[in-house]
């Protein structure tokens, strides 16, 4: 066990992770989990524990933190009357059905592999908000069930592989089929609690042997605490900035930080 000198410095880096994450939940619609994964991996690896399973830590608290976040972050949209409600009664079932898979793929996975994923998806996301345009379009409305079927699915997937709450692809999804920019950041917010929650209680259910101390199956839980006791104050003030800013700028300014973090974590598991 760590002592407290080493305890300290690493609560006050949560706090701060916590906090980040809970502001761009709200204010880019991109889920705190893009920060968190990578900022527990360099935690819990700098304590030691190093491991085959660790990305699996890593996703599944990250995942359990964004049911708070993305709560808080909706319910701040939905006082504004910016979230599509309808559409999220039609895509949570087959969201929800991908986030389960994606627990069990994640089990299967070695830290390694889900790391070289990790990283060149995220680099991929930081690339379309970099240089995406709020112009571009495939549709002026979304597709009809057929491409519910396979898509919504495929978005808890992928999602849960990132331990991520889904916003970094479902607005681009929406803007991309005509939802103006602010209600895909509020919906893709509601997006997150489908796709956290059932991952989240799957997670808390698969042992690992090597987690981190106080951690209830691959989820730890001071580490979840601690964030979540930021993300609470924090989501709710990114929401609002939501509403006043122009993202664009900041938006390009967060991709070049992604783009960092993926490469650096891409480097970790080749080299």
């Amino acid at each position: 066990m760590p002592d407290l000198s080493t305890l300290l410095p690493l609560v006050a880096i949560l706090m701060a992770v916590g906090a980040f994450a809970g502001v761009l939940a709200g204010l880019l619609g991109v889920g705190g989990g893009i920060v968190l994964v990578p900022a527990f991996f360099y935690l819990f690896s700098g304590l030691g524990y190093g491991s085959d399973d660790l990305m699996q830590i890593c996703v599944a608290t990250s995942l359990a933190t964004i049911i708070v976040t993305s709560a808080r972050s909706v319910m701040a949209h939905h006082r504004k009357g910016a979230v599509e409600w309808g559409i999220l009664r039609q895509w949570a079932p087959l969201i929800a059905i991908g986030a389960i898979s994606g627990v069990l793929v994640v089990a299967q996975l070695r830290t390694v592999t889900l790391q070289i994923f990790f990283a060149v998806m995220v680099f991929a996301i930081a690339l379309y908000m970099m240089l995406g345009k709020s112009s571009w379009r495939l549709s002026d409305h979304l597709p009809g069930g057929l491409f519910r079927a396979w898509f919504g699915p495929l978005m808890g997937l992928v999602s849960v592989l990132l331990g991520i709450g889904g916003g970094s692809i479902g607005t681009p999804m929406l803007t991309l089929h005509g939802v103006p920019i602010h209600r895909a950041v509020a919906t893709s917010a509601g997006v997150g609690i489908t796709i956290a929650l059932p991952s989240a209680i799957a997670f808390l259910l698969t042992p690992v042997e090597t987690a981190p101390p106080y951690s209830i199956g691959a989820v730890n839980i001071p580490a979840f605490l601690i964030v979540i006791a930021m993300t609470t104050f924090t989501a709710p003030l990114g929401a609002t900035l939501a509403h006043r800013l122009d993202a664009k700028k900041l938006k390009r300014v967060f991709a070049g930080f992604l783009m960092l973090v993926a490469l650096n974590m891409l480097r970790k598991a080749l080299f």
